[in-house]
């Protein structure tokens, strides 16, 4: 009975929206309490939802390219920070994840 509840309340929520949720909240919890291991975890957490929805979702292939994306955006959030900025790099970042997941398993 809990896991029909759990299953159909996840699947009203984009996993694009949780991938981009991770990213910022991750982000954003490391940054606002200075404990960047605090960030890490809401990061993780956060991508073990996504990535387990998109295993329900679609197949193990989009499932493991969509989870290589997630962590491609948060390492690739760290230089372009250098460039455009913190807050600016983690949106684009969380955007383009959100694209990604939106386009191969939200649709």
């Amino acid at each position: 009975m809990f896991e029909r509840l759990e299953d159909s309340t996840m699947a009203q929520i984009p996993t694009s929206a949780i991938a981009a949720a991770g990213l910022v909240g991750g982000y954003a919890t490391a940054r606002w309490t200075g404990v960047r291991p605090l960030g890490g975890v809401i990061l993780a957490a956060a991508g073990t939802v996504a990535a387990r929805e998109w295993h329900r979702r679609t197949s193990p292939t989009t499932t493991a390219l969509l989870g290589a994306g997630y962590v491609a955006a948060f390492a690739g959030s760290h230089p372009l920070a250098k460039r455009i900025g913190a807050w600016p790099a983690v949106f684009t970042a969380a955007a383009a994840v959100a694209a990604a997941s939106y386009a191969a398993a939200d649709r």
